[in-house]
């Protein structure tokens, strides 16, 4: 008998899974736009431009969010961080779980003689993982560092991973993201801050040991590389957390809350 032959059967077809949008973004001309005119952007981190568009329009939105410090990345179009069957119309915004603020905006009022304390400041140079950028903003909070300055280029927006991560610390924080941080330290001099550079160096001074009177600028570099060199040159002082060996188990965001409440408990 012969043995009877399977009929094949059509094969579905493959479909790849589509990538869900983030909550936090929104795209297309007319979203955009409104985003960046509602409370005068505050609300916008980031604008993803698709590389090669072009028009009136879109020109507007860039040159809106440039005049505003917000940033603006050009992409390939399968870089825009939205389903491929979204009409972005070549611009996606990312929008911030905080109000972002202008640096005389940030700084006004600080050091005003009804102060109980001296005024801190947290300046967070290129942190570049979004857990790590909540957990440094609650530490913060916790502190009495209200006052967050962060780099627009190379560090992570305030998102809604970094919100939670905060455990809702970003509602309560006022917060700035600049251009030029070099340029940004000089005016807290001005303002009357002592800056404070936070490194992984023997030669540095303790924290134990270092004076934290009066007004307090603390900048914290990136997870790999620390604080850059032009940051690093603006620094009054360089401190350090003495441990015992050789091995540096600190990440920036431990780190940053040890020394946040090293600087705290001086000024109980």
């Amino acid at each position: 008998m012969k043995a009877r032959s399977r009929k094949k059967q059509p094969s579905s077809p493959v479909t790849e899974p589509q990538e869900a949008a983030s909550e936090d973004l929104i795209w297309g001309i007319n979203a955009v736009s409104e985003a960046l005119a509602q409370s005068a952007g505050g609300g916008v981190s980031e604008i993803l431009v698709q590389s090669g568009k072009a028009g009136p329009r879109l020109q507007q939105i860039i040159d809106t969010a440039r005049e505003r410090s917000i940033a603006v990345r050009f992409v390939d179009p399968a870089r825009m961080r939205v389903p491929r069957t979204c009409r972005h119309q070549g611009v996606v915004a990312r929008l911030s779980e905080a109000k972002l603020l202008d640096l005389d905006t940030l700084l006004s009022g600080l050091g005003e003689p009804r102060q109980e304390q001296a005024p801190k400041v947290l300046v967070l140079d290129s942190i570049q993982d979004p857990r790590n950028l909540g957990s440094i903003l609650r530490s913060a909070l916790a502190a009495g560092f209200s006052r967050i300055i962060m780099t627009r280029e190379r560090s992570v927006p305030v998102t809604g991973t970094v919100a939670r991560t905060s455990a809702g610390a970003v509602a309560h924080m006022q917060i700035c993201r600049v251009v030029n941080l070099a340029d940004t330290l000089n005016v807290l001099k001005e303002r009357g801050f002592w800056i404070f550079g936070a490194v992984a160096e023997e030669d540095a001074a303790s924290i134990y040991s270092t004076d934290f009177s009066g007004p307090v600028a603390l900048v914290i570099g990136s997870e790999g590389k620390g604080i850059r060199p032009l940051v690093r040159k603006q620094c009054d002082h360089l401190v350090t957390i003495p441990m015992p060996g050789s091995f540096n188990s600190l990440n920036a965001s431990v780190a940053a809350a040890v020394i946040m409440f090293e600087v705290a408990r001086r000024s109980l």
